[in-house]
């Protein structure tokens, strides 16, 4: 026999439907919903004044219109009424960033502090994301939690680094942060990090592939919307591929990785970015074939996953929120440019970009 729907779950379902409308189109008047929905006047007139004595959305001014009368009273969310909270676990510094619930950025903060494994560097972590979310002067019941990115592979559940080589920190658990900060918290890997905040801010990306250029390479992939974690976790560890044999030592103990390649310190060695960037538009010969190879040696990867991912591919990373990097169209252009060519009848053509670019909000 079927369920029947009760009246309780029909009125939660028209509360949720009023509040994800205006969610999406930012700023509507009643009258908008009651089109939009087809729900009736009481129906929304009364969700409108329950959300509104809840504090989920408010009055925000009136809707512009061409008719004679009154202006409807417009009604948006409250983007704050929850937070969330980023930090960005590295070598050098810790970054912290808050957005609302529109991923917009409410604060942002670098701390220069050195990795170590040992309870000191976690303690003082702990002290600045406290001080960070203080700062931010928001209730702590509005605070959703804290997703730490850090260099190494994330356990499924987000509770433990489970593969730490770059920073020595494999085995570390999330209780680490949760007992002093006192709030949910769970470890995310950086690059798929990176590609949540693409599927949070392009409704409507469906497949891809997700490439981060930053101080190691890393990766994503997107299928219907969601990103593929693998039965043990590293679905997307490309940057691990064995190209060289008797190539550069990778931090994984093999040899010629793509990320012996295609890390930053491959392109850039002991220089900051923005100096050889600076070197490279001087002329200087030396900087513009490393940059090149660089070029190249992307290229060649993008050209291998395409083969397996017949889908568009984002960039991003620290490489291209540089700004002082080739612009974006040359970067791509350059890297499609030096796929290698296929003759084959069923090999595709070099992959596309996709129009939008990674835009983290410390950039």
């Amino acid at each position: 026999m079927p369920k029947r729907i009760t009246p309780g779950q029909i009125k939660a379902n028209n509360r949720q439907q009023i509040y994800n409308y205006i969610y999406r189109q930012r700023k509507v008047s009643q009258q908008d919903i009651l089109y939009a929905l087809r729900l009736s006047r009481p129906t929304v007139a009364a969700n409108l004044t329950e959300l509104e004595v809840d504090g989920l959305i408010c009055k925000n001014g009136q809707i512009e219109s061409d008719q004679i009368g009154r202006k409807a009273v417009a009604y948006s969310i409250v983007p704050d009424y929850r937070v969330a909270i980023g930090v960005e676990i590295l070598r050098a510094r810790v970054k912290m960033i808050a957005v609302d619930l529109y991923g917009e950025k409410l604060r942002r903060e670098v701390v220069e502090l050195r990795f170590a494994h040992e309870p000191t560097y976690y303690s003082r972590i702990c002290q600045a994301i406290n001080s960070f979310v203080d700062a931010l002067q928001a209730p702590r019941e509005r605070i959703l939690g804290v997703g730490i990115s850090a260099q190494g592979l994330a356990s499924e559940d987000g509770r433990s680094i489970v593969y730490g080589a770059i920073l020595g920190c494999t085995g570390l658990t999330i209780d680490v942060f949760e007992n002093d900060i006192h709030l949910p918290c769970r470890f995310v890997h950086d690059p798929m990090g990176a590609a949540m905040s693409e599927l949070w801010i392009s409704p409507e990306l469906t497949n891809a592939v997700y490439l981060s250029l930053s101080s190691h390479l890393g990766g994503a992939i997107i299928i219907g919307r969601h990103i593929m974690i693998g039965k043990h976790g590293h679905n997307s560890t490309f940057e691990h591929i064995q190209v060289r044999s008797r190539g550069e030592l990778c931090y994984c103990g093999k040899r010629g990785c793509w990320d012996t390649l295609l890390s930053l310190q491959a392109l850039v060695g002991e220089e900051t970015l923005g100096a050889f960037f600076e070197t490279m538009r001087a002329g200087d010969v030396a900087a513009i074939k490393r940059w090149n190879l660089y070029l190249k040696n992307l290229g060649q990867l993008i050209a291998a996953l395409h083969l397996m991912n017949d889908v568009d591919f984002i960039l991003g990373g620290h490489l291209e929120s540089t700004s002082s990097a080739p612009s974006r169209r040359s970067t791509t252009s350059s890297a499609s440019a030096r796929c290698p060519p296929t003759t084959s009848p069923w090999a595709s053509p070099c992959p596309t970009f996709m129009p939008f670019w990674m835009r983290l909000a410390w950039s």
